[in-house]
């Protein structure tokens, strides 16, 4: 008779929590994604999800609000992980970080998107912290305006970055085995602390050289934006089509960190950062994606994953809840969509799309 075997610490433990839940939503249905979800989470647990999403309490009303609308929309949803890995924060509290795409053909309309068809991707970044066993708190961003990029109904600014779909780790080691090396997971952390505390130095203590980002990113890094803002290549791409127009529409980022919280953990050569949120900044100056600059404070969420290459960083997946930015400065951009999209006929497709 088989046993079941003892994992060796408390996050490899964690990691086949979420690994049940994971291995449910590969062949999506309700009857086996409801009852995964109800075994993880506690009832009460809290949930953020992206706007126009929103908090919920409790696996249920995630299912209900969040799951089976997309599913609706993709009769044929899949999940596909390709990073897996947890930690313990700064906080000394226990979260497994998962980042990959949920797949399926688009064949009904979603968040008033129009479907396609075809098979559409959109990544997640999807953050559990856990206590005791189960999941008491999940923060999680859809990246729904690559979605909208499928459909052809992004009605805002276009992306500087290149916009496709996003891959997992080019070293395909991204679902982190056991054990847990708290070593080797600090040192990857740790390299990106530092990297962030110098990244803030820049440009209230001069010029682009008090980041020294050579010493801390691969020349040949990937950096895996959110759509809307798109993916870059190397140092000077992060500069050109992300960094530079984000500073030059919120060059006071990085100076009220007292007033909000991260949760940094590391795992083997991977590190991550959620929070929620976990940036304030001002649009100012030259305003950022197309909107004109107003003064406004906001607040941005950014779920990010990192891999440690040779001692610096090779690739960076980032996402932020853009739609959440774009609500604070007074921009709805479901509204916008709406109206870019009224003349296309709304409705659902067949499903299977083509069946004879």
């Amino acid at each position: 008779m088989s046993e079941t075997p003892v994992m060796s610490d408390v996050h490899t433990a964690n990691k086949s929590i979420i690994a049940k839940l994971r291995s449910a939503m590969v062949d999506f249905s309700e009857s086996a994604v409801r009852p995964a979800l109800r075994q993880a989470l506690a009832a009460d647990a809290v949930v953020h999800m992206p706007h126009p999403l929103g908090d919920l309490v409790g696996p249920d009303d995630l299912f209900d609000s969040c799951y089976a609308p997309l599913f609706d929309a993709m009769p044929d949803l899949e999940r596909r992980d390709w990073i897996v890995m947890a930690g313990r924060t700064e906080h000394g509290d226990n979260w497994v970080g998962c980042g990959g795409h949920y797949v399926g053909t688009f064949v009904g309309p979603w968040l008033d998107i129009p479907p396609t068809g075809h098979l559409t991707h959109m990544r997640f970044h999807e953050f559990y912290r856990i206590e005791d066993g189960k999941v008491v708190e999940i923060q999680t961003l859809w990246d729904i305006p690559e979605v909208m990029m499928q459909a052809r109904a992004w009605p805002m600014a276009p992306s500087l970055g290149l916009e496709f779909c996003i891959p997992g780790p080019a070293t395909n080691d991204g679902l982190v085995p056991g054990p847990w090396d708290e070593t080797q997971a600090n040192a990857s952390c740790n390299h990106i602390v530092t990297m962030l505390n110098h990244m803030k130095k820049h440009p209230s203590q001069g010029g682009p050289e008090v980041m020294e980002m050579p010493r801390f990113w691969s020349d040949r890094v990937n950096w895996y934006g959110p759509a809307g803002i798109g993916t870059a290549r190397g140092i000077t791409g992060f500069r050109n089509w992300h960094q530079i127009p984000f500073l030059n529409g919120m060059p006071d980022r990085g100076q009220y960190v007292n007033e909000i919280t991260y949760h940094f953990f590391g795992d083997g050569d991977y590190a991550a950062v959620t929070g929620w949120p976990n940036m304030i900044q001002t649009v100012t100056h030259d305003g950022w994606m197309g909107i004109a600059p107003s003064g406004k404070r906001i607040t941005m969420k950014s779920l990010d994953f990192w891999r440690m290459e040779n001692g610096k960083i090779r690739e960076n997946w980032v996402m932020v809840d853009l739609l959440d930015a774009y609500r604070q400065l007074g921009v709805d951009v479901f509204a916008r969509l709406r109206e870019f999209n009224k003349v296309r006929v709304p409705g659902r497709l067949p499903f299977p799309i083509g069946d004879a």
